[in-house]
């Protein structure tokens, strides 16, 4: 027990909790036999409520002279090496708060479990890793390729890059732009952070990595890794020496000291985090651009709403090829559609594959798996829906018994609940279907299928067809011959709000694989979208469909928060925000949601401009920790959490 009158050290704790009324930090008192305790280190120290030890990090050391204050001590120093530095917690905790989250729960996406083993090998004094020369020779050609973009870098800039739609070295270019500017970076005794959404991308990056910088310079964060090789990454993004972290969206929190931080495709839903405080790795990006002033890349074919946005601001720089490379794109309008295989590909791109498939690959994009994902009535067109459940009813392959989408139930005795027929009919084609329709259309020529079930990394140049869902077009050496777009229309009937944006997304990521000069044939779809993809003008698009959605205050012209709980907890957290003088329209809500939960919850969402985020992030997160200390007090009530938010939806809907 220390003496009164006398001084002793205290340590700032932030508890691995997912409580949210634990979201702060705690003083604990350091014994001496514990002796130097560096802040970041993982320690054990008790909490008051049961006599439990829990898991945190040191956050802050200090000193203080009233020893007569009641504080626990610190329990035990896991590990001493400090997995938490400064400007990483700082980096949290301001995502944190804007999300109206913990800090907890950002840290623990980004900081693996400890694995001794590693940490006992690992060394922090390896010697910095440099390019060599003609590596560095061509990273200036690439970046030199962009209007303005060797400047930008120079001068920590922010900006939205349009990628090239070309191969370099076998690999998209947009992995090529980004193993160039992680080179330069490195050669310049910086790190680099680089942000792709899946583990193809993920493969691309590192391919084009391997050209670039030297191998013990990249710091891998892989979902794919064992918890080993996790550890070890995040180790080395430990070190002083500047290293090229390559991940997914939580690659985005990396401990470096960025000099440039670069994410690709910001519009893939993967790149959103499905976990509370659900941040998207764009907004934490753009949180530690401001935090480090390192420079900020947003590249991609096509533009978001949300990056458009930041342009039309000023706020990121506008970063065009120096010659731009304009894929050759033949629109078929839905008045075309007169032509084979069941009327889903019109005379002008039946002939442009067929003359195609003759010398190399081609590409046939659809929007579903499977043989036909849906199933109708074939009387009078109604839906087929599972008796049990009521979900879709689809079919593996021709004369299969019908499957339910949700419950995986077979229906042999089918009947439809309108008309009383028991006869079903194919209502869509999935890529297996469209598969077997196009090899019976392409005598002699190969078809490979390319989904979920089915995944192809890259084909050779060899004739043949790829029939492949949105996302999952294999790479064709040399490039396609031809590009056939189908299902359009379908796909842009989804009711979301962000559907026009994610449907040119897909079709130009698509258009980036052609050879050069190949024709794209978008099939069925007109009107703005079409001709964004047509004329290559992604960025003009995304200003259009920005204007519109100024006027309803949805996002991302304005941010939305989405509120859950009971009605009397929900009724507490919107009274909290009467004092934020926000518009009248602000609240949509409450509505009931469906479930069986009792209390009945409802449901809200909250509009508000970019300026007044901070307060309502405020006192929708207080709103959050009173609900859930009310429920502490009253044990045993409801093991229902009272109030959820969840901020930035990408799709709000009620």
């Amino acid at each position: 027990m220390p003496i009164a009158g006398t001084s002793r050290r205290i340590a700032r704790v932030l508890l691995d909790s997912p409580l949210p009324q634990l979201d702060r930090l705690f003083d604990y008192a350091l014994p001496a036999d514990l002796g130097d305790v560096p802040p970041g280190v993982r320690v054990r120290v008790p909490l008051r409520t049961a006599g439990r030890v829990v898991d945190g990090y040191v956050v802050e050391l200090d000193t203080e002279d009233d020893a007569d204050r009641p504080l626990s001590e610190v329990d035990s120093v896991v590990s001493l090496v400090p997995v938490l530095p400064d400007h990483l917690y700082r980096l949290a905790r301001r995502a944190a708060d804007r999300a109206a989250g913990s800090a907890s729960d950002v840290l623990r996406l980004v900081i693996p479990k400890r694995q001794v083993r590693v940490e006992k090998a690992w060394t922090a004094d390896a010697p910095p890793p440099v390019p060599s020369d003609d590596a560095l020779a061509a990273a200036r050609d690439v970046i030199g390729s962009y209007d303005g973009l060797e400047e930008l870098l120079e001068q920590q800039g922010r900006a939205a890059v349009e990628a090239i739609p070309v191969f370099r070295d076998g690999e998209p270019g947009w992995a090529a732009l980004l193993a160039s500017v992680a080179a330069r970076t490195l050669a310049s005794g910086r790190s680099s952070i680089l942000i792709v959404p899946d583990h193809r991308d993920l493969d691309h990056l590192l391919a084009a990595l391997t050209l670039s910088v030297p191998a013990e310079a990249v710091a891998r964060y892989d979902s794919r890794q064992t918890n080993p090789d996790r550890y070890r990454a995040f180790l080395r993004s430990l070190e002083d020496a500047p290293c090229v972290v390559v991940g997914n969206r939580s690659a985005v929190y990396a401990p470096v000291r960025a000099g440039v931080v670069a994410v690709w495709d910001d519009g893939d839903p993967l790149l959103g985090e499905p976990l509370a405080p659900y941040i998207n790795a764009r907004d934490a990006a753009l949180l530690r651009q401001e935090q480090e002033d390192s420079s900020l890349l947003f590249v991609g074919h096509t533009r978001t709403t949300d990056v458009e946005r930041l342009v039309v601001h000023g706020w990121l720089q506008d970063v065009r090829a120096a010659r731009r490379v304009l894929p050759r794109v033949v629109l078929s309008t839905p008045q075309e559609m007169d032509a084979p295989t069941a009327q889903r590909m019109p005379s002008s791109a039946f002939l442009s594959a067929r003359n195609a498939a003759a010398e190399g690959p081609v590409l046939v994009q659809v929007s579903r798996p499977g043989f036909a994902p849906s199933l109708v009535c074939a009387e009078c067109r109604a839906p087929a829906r599972c008796a049990h459940c009521g979900g879709p009813l689809g079919a593996k392959h021709r004369g299969a018994v019908p499957v339910c989408a949700w419950c995986g139930r077979g229906a042999r005795a089918w009947t439809c609940p309108a008309c009383s027929s028991t006869k079903l009919r194919l209502a869509s084609s999935g890529s297996e279907r469209t598969a077997d329709e196009l090899g019976r259309a392409f005598p002699g020529i190969r078809v490979i299928v390319a989904d979920s079930a089915h995944p192809v990394e890259r084909v050779d140049d060899k004739p043949s067809l790829v029939v492949a869902t949105r996302g999952a077009e294999p790479l064709a050496d040399g490039g396609y011959r031809a590009i056939v777009l189908l299902d359009g229309a379908r796909m842009l009937q989804a009711p979301d709000l962000r559907i026009g944006e994610a449907c040119l997304r897909w079709w130009s990521n698509a258009a980036a694989l052609a050879a050069p000069g190949a024709p794209i044939h978008l099939v069925g779809v007109d009107g703005s979208i079409a001709r964004a993809l047509a004329t290559w003008n992604q960025a003009g698009y995304a200003r259009g469909e920005l204007a519109e959605r100024a006027p309803l205050h949805m996002p991302p012209a304005a941010r939305v928060a989405l509120v859950e709980g009971s009605t009397a907890a929900m009724g507490r957290a919107l009274a909290s925000l009467t004092e934020l003088a926000l518009p009248p329209d602000a609240v949509l809500g409450p509505v009931p949601v469906e479930s069986d939960d009792y209390p009945p919850r409802v449901r809200a969402l909250v509009r508000f401009e970019y300026g007044a985020g901070a307060r309502v992030a405020a006192a929708l997160r207080a709103a959050v920790v009173a609900e859930a200390v009310a429920a502490r007090r009253g044990k045993g009530k409801s093991t229902r959490i009272a109030l959820t938010v969840r901020l930035d939806i990408l799709d709000p809907e009620l």
